[in-house]
């Protein structure tokens, strides 16, 4: 059955060859394109049943490529040509163009009409004395229409120099070919960078999740809607940043190294500064200088910038992320909620032209006001009423009846809470985060987890802090508090935090003396709220994984995925040598592991060894 198949398969081929070339021979014969999709498709067809037969053979690897495209260089450079031009002049898009001829009809062509366009070729198709490139540029597509009998000699270069992936320019005229596409018929054409390695397979396109992130590059090139979500984020950041800049609010850059990490409960990044002989971290927050400058008299500041936190990789967290801080002096907690759900919303409507986003498969509603709801009140709820404000939060029973109550609701680790500040914070974490679909304020937190906040002003509320974090899609996307002003409880919370970090905590923070001596000198009454802003560019564009918003996401190495460089310049000798630095540091590694030496001595002579491999070329296996 399967020589029945195989058999059939080969005559199916061999058939559709004969047409295609039939196809191809008509159009060669002809000055007008004859039905130029059959001259393409028939041997796509051919090409995919080839894919499928026993028979497989795979095409060109990338270093054959790069050395037949290194060839072409060198055969236009010595035909006076330079393959890597200086710059261009374009003077049409290639959206300006569709918009400008939507009304020309099929056959027609404006020959007077100077036009001249430039981008990368997605497409070649060769049909004798007629050549079609279709060229992108960060707008749009447009197809070059290149005929033997206007370019003349130079038509030849077209197609023996040309390759997918090149980005070559135009000038010409509009023409709106009989099957109705759009192009520019050359007069003349220039390189203007000849792409020495080919792009994704145009059947399967840069599909694999991991590929796209580390080749993003490429990931921009294929995949247009990738692109349409880093200009959604530009958008939004700007239009962040114009509503606080209407509202007297002024962008201030702060230090990225700091001498003590504050601001937040994340572990820092450390590093150290040679000349001042300083041990420095990357900031976790950019907290704590801002509020410096509203003791300075600044009264409403902002900052929209990077943070780093040595933690976990997830979809909803990655080692460096943007956050936007802002400070607003005489303004409480309330005064913030109400500028986060206008402020929100107000961008989501210029950004997307609704308040209304769909999120996976949910339907959310950006349009004012948000839900509100306390803490405690929204974990009584999931925990059928039992109620963590009716306890007495210096009592010992209490807290063993709220660990009883947290353990019978299927909360992990409650037993280990140390008090009822923090189990209140871990009930919600567990039983009611994910829940959290539409924007809601969680209000009011203990004041064990927030060390930067005001505590209640409400009698009944002790141990509680006017503080809040706002959910959506069951995601924080932003939190806020009214700001602590007082120095000496500041310096109480700080030492309650050194002490954690004393004693392990490596995401405590330590005594910062230098903020403490500005909150001394006398801080306003003040308020003020971080917003993520990946985890929002998610929300308005639909995007699983914060990965997805971040143009290069810190990834594990991966050395093979790595393209392998072609080394079209080694000669025998140098492989030789390679292969035996390469093999010398591979027994390096093994006596290093053997003595069961640092982990970071180990890891340093791995990437070493990987380094020497990479410049061995991937064909010189027979040599060696």
């Amino acid at each position: 059955q399967r020589a029945n198949v195989d058999a059939m398969l080969r005559r199916t081929m061999l058939v559709l060859t004969t047409i295609g070339t039939r196809v191809q021979l008509c159009a060669m014969r002809s000055s007008a394109l004859v039905r130029p999709h059959r001259a393409v498709v028939m041997p796509r067809m051919v090409s995919r049943l080839q894919m499928g037969t026993a028979a497989d053979e795979e095409g060109p690897s990338q270093a054959d490529v790069f050395k037949q495209r290194l060839a072409k260089v060198k055969e236009m450079r010595a035909s006076g040509v330079e393959p890597f031009a200086y710059s261009y002049d374009p003077t049409h898009s290639c959206s300006r163009m569709q918009v400008e001829h939507k009304s020309l009809q099929a056959g027609e062509e404006i020959a007077d009409d100077k036009v001249a366009v430039c981008g990368r070729v997605m497409l070649k198709r060769v049909f004798g004395k007629l050549v079609f490139l279709t060229i992108q540029d960060q707008t749009g597509t447009v197809q070059l229409y290149l005929d033997k009998s206007r370019l003349g000699p130079d038509f030849t270069n077209v197609k023996s120099w040309v390759d997918i992936g090149d980005i070559v320019g135009v000038h010409g005229h509009p023409k709106r070919t009989e099957k109705g596409e759009l192009s520019v018929v050359a007069h003349d054409w220039s390189m203007l960078t000849k792409s020495f390695r080919p792009l994704p397979d145009k059947f399967h396109g840069l599909t694999d999740v991991s590929k796209r992130y580390r080749q993003r590059h490429l990931d921009f090139i294929v995949n247009p809607s990738v692109r349409d979500i880093f200009r959604a984020r530009a958008k939004i950041t700007n239009g962040i940043r114009r509503w606080l800049d209407a509202r007297d609010y002024l962008e201030i850059e702060t230090p990225a190294l700091h001498s003590q990490p504050g601001g937040a409960s994340a572990k820092p990044f450390q590093t150290y500064h040679n000349a001042l002989e300083m041990d420095l971290t990357l900031r976790i927050a950019t907290e704590l200088h801002l509020k410096r400058m509203v003791v300075g008299g600044f009264e409403r500041v902002y900052e929209l910038g990077r943070i780093f936190r040595n933690e976990g990789i997830s979809t909803r967290h990655n080692p460096e992320f943007t956050t936007i801080e802002l400070y607003q002096a005489y303004a409480d907690y309330e005064v913030m909620m109400c500028l986060a759900e206008d402020m929100l919303s107000e961008v989501c409507k210029e950004v997307t032209g609704s308040t209304v986003v769909t999120y996976g498969d949910h339907e959310i509603d950006l349009t004012p006001p948000w839900r509100r709801a306390t803490m405690n009140d929204i974990v009584k709820e999931a925990m059928g009423g039992f109620d963590f404000s009716a306890l007495d939060r210096n009592s010992a029973d209490d807290l063993d009846a709220a660990r009883n109550a947290a353990t019978a609701a299927g909360v992990a680790d409650s037993a280990s809470a140390p008090s009822l500040g923090d189990l209140l914070n871990l009930c919600f974490e567990e039983l009611c985060e994910k829940d959290l679909v539409q924007p809601t304020f969680i209000m009011d937190y203990p004041i064990e987890v927030s060390p930067l906040a005001k505590p209640h002003r409400s009698p009944d509320k002790a141990g509680l802090t006017e503080r809040f974090e706002v959910f959506v899609v069951g995601r924080e996307l932003g939190n806020a508090f009214s700001e602590l002003t007082d120095p000496i409880d500041q310096r109480e919370r700080f030492e309650a935090q050194a002490a954690l970090k004393a004693a392990g905590d490596e995401e405590a923070c330590g005594v910062d003396e230098e903020f403490l001596g500005a909150l001394e000198h006398g801080m306003p009454p003040t308020a003020g709220m971080g917003i993520g802003i990946d985890r929002f560019v998610m929300l308005l564009t639909n995007a699983p994984s914060i990965r997805d918003v971040i143009a290069f996401p810190l990834l594990r190495p991966d050395p093979s995925e790595a393209p392998t460089p072609p080394h079209p310049s080694m000669s025998d000798d140098d492989i030789v040598q390679a292969k035996a630095a390469a093999e010398a540091q591979g027994d390096h590694v093994r006596a290093l592991k053997s003595a069961k030496a640092p982990k970071d001595e180990i890891n340093a002579a791995v990437a070493k060894l990987l380094e020497l491999k990479a410049r061995i070329p991937a064909d010189a296996s027979e040599l060696l």
